[in-house]
């Protein structure tokens, strides 16, 4: 992992609190359906290891999305909290969910041959397939 920090952020509606202690700088792009269907577009995520507590946890639901990860959400107001890897325990959390983190850089796009064709990012970044992203994370 590259250089990482301690974060803390909130849900929109402020009943889950999180705090992360190892959240990398660097943003990840996921353009698979799911990610496309759960965020409404793709997902921007960094990732936050597995050092992640959580206050107000009663209020945080999940949907096993796959037999390899799952997503976290506030039952309350519906802000995406993290996706998580389930062999790891890795955390990967929307930047926006944490107070004053503005030095992300976007780096990785995976699932690039889900893409639709009615956006692209112009940043340069490592661009890897759906199988060569299941390769590496054993899904």
């Amino acid at each position: 992992m590259d250089e990482s920090r301690t974060l803390s952020g909130r849900c929109l509606c402020g009943d889950v609190h999180v705090l992360a202690r190892a959240v990398s700088k660097r943003v990840g792009v996921c353009h698979c359906g799911m990610c496309r269907s759960w965020s409404g577009g793709p997902l921007l995520a960094v990732d936050c290891g597995t050092k992640v507590s959580f206050e107000g946890g009663g209020q945080i639901g999940t949907y096993a999305s796959s037999d390899w990860a799952e997503r976290g959400f506030c039952k309350r107001c519906g802000t995406h909290l993290f996706f998580r890897l389930k062999a790891s325990g890795q955390f990967l959390m929307p930047p926006g969910l944490f107070d004053a983190a503005e030095d992300f850089v976007l780096e990785e796009q995976i699932f690039v041959d889900r893409k639709p064709g009615y956006y692209a990012f112009a940043n340069r970044t490592a661009m890897l397939t759906e199988a060569e992203f299941l390769a590496r994370h054993g899904g």
